[in-house]
């Protein structure tokens, strides 16, 4: 069976088990929180991030690559588009969250607002976060207005491009924030119909049992809520930076 190291918080990881449960893959969840992963975790992923997937003997620790394995591996109910030049569009849209989204909303707002202060016990860098709420992701939002659907869903389907967006704005959410839908309509009315979907719906589940249930109940909450989790767990006990963290 497939094993997702990574929880529902985390946007890269979400996104992949939204390609899982898109596609009816059984997988097996080690929901550690980023920054836990004791040595094991390490030598499965020398950047200490997740999400790391482990089929067999294959282990690929980046969210976007294990979402094209999931797609070649699982053809059925493709979440890339099949055309060349969509696909490649696709491809491109998904690094753009990866990397700018990845870098403002889950670096420098996210992490400020919600993970440094819990996980760190350091105080927000008000500065930091005043930057990006005036000038870094109104910069965004105006140039992903013009690329997002006038409705629906970006391609024909329901994509991963759609889901990866929708996991990103919806850490920015639990940060606090949220687009304006009288100056960015099309990305706000995007946003909400890919969140409104069953399947994303489900993620928020598992998303708000990591976020108020105690550790030691964890686990029985996930299994309630229809997740298998996995039997070991890389986690570890102090919080560790990896080699690229802020």
């Amino acid at each position: 069976m497939l094993r997702i190291i990574g929880n529902h918080v985390s946007p890269y990881a979400r996104k992949v088990f939204l390609a899982l449960d898109h596609k009816g893959v059984e997988y097996e969840i080690d929901p550690i929180v980023p920054f836990f992963g004791g040595d094991e975790f390490t030598r499965l992923n020398p950047l200490r991030r997740i999400p790391v997937l482990i089929d067999g003997d294959l282990v690929i620790p980046d969210s976007t690559v294990i979402c094209e394995y999931l797609d070649d591996r699982y053809p059925e109910k493709p979440l890339y588009p099949a055309d060349p030049a969509q696909r490649a569009r696709a491809r491109w849209l998904e690094e753009f969250a990866d990397s700018r989204l990845g870098d403002v909303m889950i670096w420098k707002l996210f992490f400020q607002r919600n993970v440094k202060p819990r996980v760190w016990k350091q105080d927000t860098d008000e500065d930091l976060v005043a930057a990006v709420l005036t000038r870094d992701l109104p910069e965004i939002m105006d140039w992903l207005e013009p690329q997002a659907p006038v409705a629906g869903f970006v391609f024909d389907d329901l994509s991963m491009i759609d889901l990866t967006f929708a996991s990103f704005f919806r850490n920015a959410a639990l940060a606090g924030w949220t687009p304006d839908a009288a100056r960015w309509p099309r990305i706000a009315a995007w946003i909400d119909h890919v969140s409104a979907t069953p399947l994303f719906a489900r993620s928020v589940v598992a998303e708000q049992i990591m976020l108020t249930t105690r550790g030691a109940d964890q686990r029985a909450a996930l299994e309630a809520a229809g997740l298998k989790v996995a039997d070991s767990s890389v986690r570890g006990d102090i919080p560790r930076r990896g080699p690229m963290s802020v």
